[in-house]
């Protein structure tokens, strides 16, 4: 690589290589997995846990004293209250990958204090590498990558995640997707989140929407989307899609038009809204209950540190803006009050 990589960048790069040599080991011979269902249509297998071992211990090596959270073993593993945390996904698109469909990647990210700060995404199949580091632009294998310069939804190719839960709204997805598509060129859904991020990071995708995604799916792609000069965000257009289970990113103009169109399918709804969708039945699952319990934990704790870090920074004086009226009545007032 001819620009010089932060080491923690590094760290990420080889511990997603290690993961990618197991995984493309483990796809010469498909047959021969051990396929574990941990819900309706929601599998591991034992190439997931082995490469999510060399990833952890990739980085502990280097970084003992570093969070870790990762999707099949969840904070089991590194300081716990670190302000750095590697947020890691194995293998993005497990149901491709076991059927031997070649889209899924790993991811890898690393947050300080909760902001993403270097990114990775290795898909194995094709040895193709997506990274980023916070304020360094964003790069495909040696390349420095940029979202599209489309402006027109008419033009635009959008990529998707369908539920595929036990329990999640498909009614509500179908007239999300029906709103957009009858809106743009095209719409895919290869199932593998990460890399659709870091698609619409290359310009591939001009945006990219799903609901029920974890961290651990999307917290490198986003950094590799704005870095390659693109927004994400949550459908209503703000920045908070971590602990959501709901993303859209894009490029600007096509993200601002997206929102437009997703802002009233937003899971962040009013508690009488949720009230009147539990009673009529409509109550969403689209996520595991112990992947619930964890991401809430960890927005717990994110907005916990958040609130210290407020505390601890020493409060500004208020600066109050005088006008010159302001100031003339101010003169008077003094007059009057003088001794003499």
């Amino acid at each position: 690589m001819s620009q010089a990589l932060h080491p923690m960048l590094n760290i990420a790069i080889k511990a997603a290589r290690a993961a990618g040599a197991i995984i493309n080991r483990a796809s010469l011979d498909i047959e021969r997995l051990t396929v574990i269902s941990k819900s309706h249509n929601d599998f591991v297998t034992e190439v997931d846990k082995a490469a999510e071992d060399a990833i952890i211990g990739t980085i502990l090596e280097a970084y003992p004293g570093h969070g870790i959270l990762a999707e099949e073993s969840g904070r089991e593993h590194g300081a716990r209250h670190s302000d750095y945390v590697w947020i890691i996904d194995p293998l993005d698109g497990t149901t491709n990958f076991i059927h031997g469909f070649p889209v899924y990647a790993v991811s890898i990210a690393l947050t300080f204090r909760g902001q993403i700060q270097q990114a990775v995404v290795y898909d194995p199949s094709r040895n193709d590498l997506f990274y980023a580091s916070k304020g360094k632009g964003a790069y495909m294998n040696d390349r420095r990558i940029r979202v599209s310069k489309r402006t027109r939804m008419l033009d635009s190719l959008i990529g998707t995640g369908f539920p595929f839960r036990k329990g999640d709204n498909f009614q509500r997805y179908m007239k999300m997707f029906e709103d957009v598509m009858v809106q743009c060129a095209g719409v895919r859904r290869p199932g593998a989140a990460s890399l659709d991020l870091c698609y619409v990071a290359a310009g591939f995708y001009d945006a990219f929407f799903e609901t029920g995604l974890s961290p651990w799916d999307v917290a490198a792609g986003a950094l590799i989307i704005t870095e390659a000069g693109g927004l994400v965000g949550n459908f209503t257009g703000e920045p908070d899609f971590l602990y959501q289970r709901e993303i859209l990113a894009g490029t600007p103009r096509i993200y601002g038009q997206m929102v437009k169109t997703l802002a009233p399918y937003t899971r962040v709804i009013s508690d009488a809204d949720a009230a009147a969708a539990a009673a009529a039945g409509g109550e969403e699952g689209e996520a595991d209950p112990e992947d619930d319990a964890l991401i809430q934990s960890l927005q717990e704790a994110e907005d916990a540190a958040q609130a210290a870090k407020a505390a601890a920074e020493p409060e500004k004086p208020k600066r109050t803006r005088i006008t010159a009226a302001a100031k003339a009545a101010e003169v008077r007032e003094g007059k009057d009050d003088a001794p003499f």
